[in-house]
């Protein structure tokens, strides 16, 4: 799914990319907003001019303050705790030096978007594309199985086939549902993710949650819907959960959350229908040796 260039395209964790958060950044402001930086033109980005924008410790792009040795070379401001002060590159002391030329050439710089490949054609300003690529729509989305630590990315289409080949997930067409759960020792329920369901319907895919944990000292049962796409375009569906038994009935109401949001993080904000142990016991009935639950629903688009 990766477009190839690795100094670009390379996806890499927040903590990794952020620019440093600090005053030093006011100087480079100023840079940006000096009426002669803005007489320049953007440039076209060679390889060499990449090269010399890549940290040679962490490979990842340089933002301000761009340090340098009495030698000229160049490392980011946060690999150089790490390098205990001495340069990478010929072992010199580090010292305080700026590469304020350089900061200056990267703010005459645009470039495209690391997503490219997944559709974004935008050109940004080199001190404004990390901003962009956070919120960018192309960006991919981390799969949404929850029964393991899945590390696959992609858009959509490709998801939905690797939730349906690689997890053997049940694909559904439709837009109502009607799931019978089933476990002999109801007993076991700690952190235990049990199912996940993708349907197919008004052209997009929902991601069916059920699963025990424990919250706090009581174990509950939960289920809840996810939508594969944007927050944006999740608003526009709501979805209902029933559950009962044994003349009783709990009902749920809601908007399904975007995968954008980690399955994990919808869990923990409870944003589903909760069934506590002792009531899906009683909803399935016999002597409470084994849970047998019917979660029904359906899914629709709001007008």
């Amino acid at each position: 799914m990766a477009s190839g260039n690795p100094f670009f395209d390379d996806i890499r964790t927040k903590s990794e990319v952020d620019p440093p958060q600090n005053e030093d950044m006011m100087d480079v402001s100023e840079l940006v907003n000096d009426p002669a930086q803005n007489a320049l033109k953007p440039v076209t980005v060679s390889s060499s001019v990449r090269e010399l924008l890549e940290c040679p410790v962490c490979l990842n792009a340089m933002y301000p303050p761009i340090h340098q040795c009495s030698n000229g070379h160049t490392l980011c401001s946060g690999c150089k705790p790490r390098v205990h002060n001495r340069c990478p590159t010929c072992r010199h002391e580090l010292g305080n030096i700026r590469c304020l030329a350089l900061e200056k050439v990267a703010a005459s710089l645009e470039l495209p978007c690391k997503f490219q490949s997944f559709g974004c054609m935008g050109i940004y300003p080199y001190y404004s594309k990390l901003k962009h690529e956070s919120q960018c729509v192309y960006r991919p989305y981390n799969c949404p199985y929850a029964g393991s630590e899945c590390t696959v990315i992609g858009d959509i289409p490709y998801l939905v086939a690797h939730l349906k080949d690689d997890h053997k997930v049940d694909m559904h067409n439709g837009s109502t549902f009607n799931h019978r759960y089933v476990k002999s020792n109801p007993q076991e329920v700690e952190n235990a993710t049990w199912m996940l369901t993708v349907f197919s319907c008004f052209g997009q895919y929902f991601c069916l949650h059920f699963e025990a944990f424990q919250l706090g000292m009581a174990p509950v049962y939960i289920a809840f819907l996810r939508f594969m796409g944007d927050d944006n375009d999740a608003k526009n569906y709501s979805y209902s959960l029933e559950v009962g038994g044994n003349g009783r009935k709990l009902i749920w109401q809601g908007v399904p959350r975007s995968i954008r949001d980690s399955h994990r993080k919808v869990r923990d904000s409870f944003d589903g229908l909760i069934i506590q142990r002792n009531m899906a016991l009683f909803f399935s009935g016999g002597d409470r040796k084994e849970l047998k639950l019917r979660v029904t629903g359906r899914i629709w688009k709001e007008q």
